[in-house]
């Protein structure tokens, strides 16, 4: 049998007290008294009702020692000041004055305290009660749940940003709270070879001639918020130290957030994530040589590639590739004669430590950029200045004690929501150079195979 709780015994009260109004109803009806067995049955309603009281009465006097018990030290027992909030306790809530002392000290802390209080007969910290004033939780569900006090929640959804190494190039856009999306308009622009900007011109005319309009031509980048679930498990003596859970939860959390942000933001298909630069319409693809190998990387790849970088965007563009590049980077070279210099390698060859640039732009290899011979290997990006990303200020998380139950491990899951696109629709065709030479904010080399 379940144990009663206040809400359950005063359901009962409600339940019997009805039957004692139907009897009411009965005789009255009946224009009689109570006879004495319905008298006798009616005093036992009666006294039932009265036990239960006594019980709701001990269980909320118990409520109400157990609260103040539990609450953290430091915490006021009277309100002082006019900006204090009541001490009262009612249903179990604690409502204490908000100061920096009425939150938790690490984010490991929190996410302990959530666990005891999902726990079966665990006590709620007051802490928790207390974001939930501020309207980040009603209560506890089946599964357990509170969000992330604020200023933990930014700071983790700031070490996402940080942690990953694309995300942290990219414009970003905050969401306010009343939002799910953003609309930015945008120049629609596919070529600069009569007009700019979409349909601007200007004409060097005499004085008086004829002058013609031009408008330009706009169109509107949509951001539309997606969800970036992820679950970690922890086991029960990981969430007796509040330290070592905060360190695991840091590493595990944020650093599978920061490569999958990562990695949507090269290989997105824009349907339930957000659109990657591989398959956006601005990718400039750029041809490999004739004859040349497969699964190779030319000097004359990388020198075509960086020219078809728009000029505005090359004192900050930088070269991404998978590690498995290395070699044919370090293979690289000019020929010169029956010889040839290297292009990656410094003078003093394998022996000293690669410049680590090509054509005085870094070089950083990712995980996520494909692997040796197939587009997207290596590419020469401005992210700052070619991708937005949208986000929605803070990370909800929620946590699970019966998901993992048997294995003596409860489960955190985190959500951000996060929407991400290139800035440009379609790559641009310049003023001079022609159809075949466009540039764009994001170039790639074609697959070699």
């Amino acid at each position: 049998m379940p144990r009663a709780t206040i809400t359950t015994l005063r359901e009962e009260i409600k339940n019997l007290n009805e039957k004692l109004k139907k009897m009411d109803t009965q005789t009255t009806a009946e224009n009689r008294d109570f006879t004495e067995p319905e008298l006798q049955y009616k005093h036992e309603l009666m006294n039932q009702i009265e036990e239960l009281e006594r019980q709701i009465i001990a269980m909320d006097r118990q409520e109400k020692l157990q609260a103040r018990l539990e609450m953290p030290e430091g915490f006021d027992q009277a309100p002082k000041g006019a900006q204090a909030a009541r001490t009262a306790v009612k249903g179990g809530i604690v409502d204490i004055d908000r100061s920096p002392k009425d939150r938790f000290g690490s984010f490991g802390e929190q996410l302990a305290a959530v666990m005891h209080a999902g726990s079966p007969g665990g006590i709620v910290d007051p802490r928790l009660r207390i974001q939930a004033a501020t309207g980040l939780s009603e209560s506890i569900s089946s599964d357990g749940g509170f969000l992330v006090q604020q200023d933990f929640s930014t700071e983790l959804l700031q070490e996402v940003f940080n942690t990953g190494i694309l995300s942290s190039r990219c414009r970003r856009i905050g969401i306010s709270s009343d939002s799910n999306g953003i609309k930015i308009p945008g120049v629609d622009e596919t070529s600069r070879a009569s007009t700019r900007s979409g349909g601007i011109v200007a004409y060097w005319k005499d004085e008086a001639a004829t002058k013609i309009a031009s408008k330009p031509k706009f169109r509107m980048i949509e951001l539309n918020l997606k969800k970036l679930i992820g679950l970690c498990y922890a086991t029960d003596e990981l969430l007796r130290d509040a330290t070592a859970l905060e360190g695991y939860i840091r590493q595990a959390f944020i650093a599978e957030f920061g490569f999958q942000v990562d990695d949507a933001i090269i290989n997105g298909t824009g349907a339930g994530m957000p659109l990657g630069i591989l398959n956006a319409g601005c990718l400039v693809s750029v041809a490999k040589e004739t004859g040349q190998n497969a699964a190779t990387i030319l000097a004359e790849n990388v020198e075509k590639m960086w020219s078809r970088m728009f000029a505005q965007s090359l004192p900050r563009a930088e070269w991404f590739i998978n590690q498995n590049c290395y070699p044919q980077l370090f293979q690289m070279s000019h020929a010169i004669g029956t010889g040839g210099i290297p292009v990656f390698l410094p003078p003093g060859g394998l022996s000293v430590a690669p410049y680590g640039a090509l054509l005085g732009r870094p070089v950083t290899p990712i995980e996520q950029c494909a692997s040796l011979g197939t587009v997207g290997d290596i590419i020469f990006g401005d992210f700052g200045n070619g991708y937005v990303l949208a986000e929605k200020g803070g990370i909800q998380t929620d946590m699970s004690i019966h998901v993992q139950f048997i294995y003596d491990e409860s489960v955190f899951r985190f959500v951000l929501r996060v929407d991400g696109q290139p800035v440009r629709a379609s790559t641009l065709t310049p003023y001079k150079g022609g159809a075949n030479f466009t540039q764009s904010h994001f170039i790639a080399l074609a697959t070699r195979s």
